[in-house]
């Protein structure tokens, strides 16, 4: 991967792009779903990556890192997702005495996600 100056922008601009989208997306979640469950952070991952598996084929990444790829897929969608904040999360419902919640959580992070991930890549044509 050749990184220039073009590369830091996109990533950069994409990343703030993607943190406001992801803080939009987890305040709609808590106000429609409440609090008691992190399902913004839940809705996003599973969003992110979805995007992030049709974006993989349809820009044929990691193969071919143009200034686009690098905006939506490490810029936009890094900054969309969020492992940290799942984590955190996770314990914190543990710690507040949901273990089941909290184990529950961690499930559909990885299974959904990667199911996710999977249909977004089925869907713009990638596995032929």
């Amino acid at each position: 991967m050749d990184v220039n100056a073009l590369w830091w922008v996109a990533i950069a601009a994409g990343g703030g792009m993607g943190g406001m989208a992801r803080l939009f997306v987890s305040e709609l979640c808590a106000t429609l779903l409440g609090k008691n469950f992190p399902w913004g952070t839940l809705v996003v991952n599973i969003l992110g990556s979805c995007a992030v598996g049709m974006l993989a084929v349809r820009l044929h990444w990691p193969l071919s890192n143009t200034p686009l790829a690098v905006l939506l897929i490490t810029g936009v969608l890094g900054g969309f997702t969020t492992v940290s904040s799942f984590s955190l999360q996770t314990l914190a419902l543990r710690d507040e005495g949901h273990a089941g919640w909290a184990l529950l959580n961690g499930v559909l992070t990885l299974v959904l996600g990667v199911a996710a991930a999977g249909i977004g890549w089925f869907m713009a044509g990638g596995g032929r």
